[in-house]
């Protein structure tokens, strides 16, 4: 029981810097993953939470990133922003006729399976396969 202790103990201590830049749910489901590796189902209860917290607080693009990467989508310009009946809002899953999605470049450190969008002027996080918004940044 101390042992196990001891590992969650260790494991919320480390956490918060493997769930930085995670957002919300992925913060969440990584955090539970790795607490139960750590420490078996208590340690997934609490890496959950403290994952969830933590993603939060970055979201998919660290809070230190969003400025630069905002700067780097508006310099780029890849084209015209797609125009949208509705302002981009995270969970919102965008039609995929007429929406260009393209790479985050790597520097960003955001899972590469994600892709950006500009809509009405603002740059969006998109899961390509669902085309859910999973972040804006402002």
């Amino acid at each position: 029981m101390r042992a196990k202790l001891l590992a969650i103990a260790t494991f919320v201590t480390i956490m918060p810097l493997a769930a930085y830049a995670q957002g919300t749910v992925r913060g969440a489901e990584q955090g539970a993953r790795q607490g139960n590796e750590a420490a078996g189902p208590i340690g997934g209860i609490v890496g959950g939470a403290v994952g969830a917290a933590t993603g939060t607080v970055g979201g998919i693009l660290g809070v230190e990133e969003r400025p630069r990467f905002r700067e780097h989508v508006i310099h780029e310009h890849r084209g015209h922003s797609y125009r949208y009946n509705q302002d981009p809002r995270i969970g919102m899953i965008l039609p995929e006729r007429g929406l260009i999605l393209y790479p985050v470049p790597p520097e960003y450190r955001v899972d590469p399976r994600y892709r950006y969008a500009y809509v009405n002027d603002q740059v969006v996080i998109v899961d390509p396969r669902t085309h859910q918004v999973v972040e804006v940044i402002n």
